[in-house]
């Protein structure tokens, strides 16, 4: 009996990373806002205002961390990374995979190339076996050329 299909759109993201990424941002914006303003005079507007800019960028950098996720839908499959965000029809994507010592699963492309995909995490094993499962489910089920 196949497998019942995943309703889309299926969203995909990290808990773990998320969480710690959004934590980490909210926590050096506040701190650095603290800072700036209960620092001694002798730090002028220039240097408070670099201070707290310096740590909203890195809390610019922990959502580019944060905000990675594999979407799914009718048309096929969104993998936004960390710096880029790559759109593939549904017959685009040959394959996944996810060994057991990988970070997170491979997107096997019909040019030939490979892309991982960032917001299935392996370290959140039992989600990212099922997340590969369903993938894998509507691979097969939506691609160009599924299996007899």
């Amino acid at each position: 009996m196949p497998e019942p299909l995943p309703t889309l759109p299926l969203i995909w993201r990290p808990r773990r990373s998320r969480h710690v990424a959004y934590s980490l941002a909210a926590l050096m914006v506040a701190g650095s806002l603290i800072m700036a303003v209960v620092l001694p005079e002798q730090f002028k507007a220039p240097d408070r205002i670099g201070m707290v800019a310096f740590f909203a960028a890195i809390a610019w950098v922990l959502h580019l961390i944060g905000r990675i996720r594999v979407v799914a839908d009718e048309k096929g499959v969104t993998v936004v990374n960390v710096l880029r965000t790559h759109r593939y029809e549904w017959a685009e994507v040959l394959d996944v995979t996810l060994a057991d010592a990988d970070p997170w699963p491979r997107l096997d492309l019909a040019d030939g190339t490979v892309i991982g995909a960032m917001g299935i995490q392996g370290s959140e094993k039992i989600r990212a076996a099922r997340a590969v499962a369903e993938l894998r489910i509507l691979l097969k089920a939506k691609g160009e050329a599924p299996e007899a």
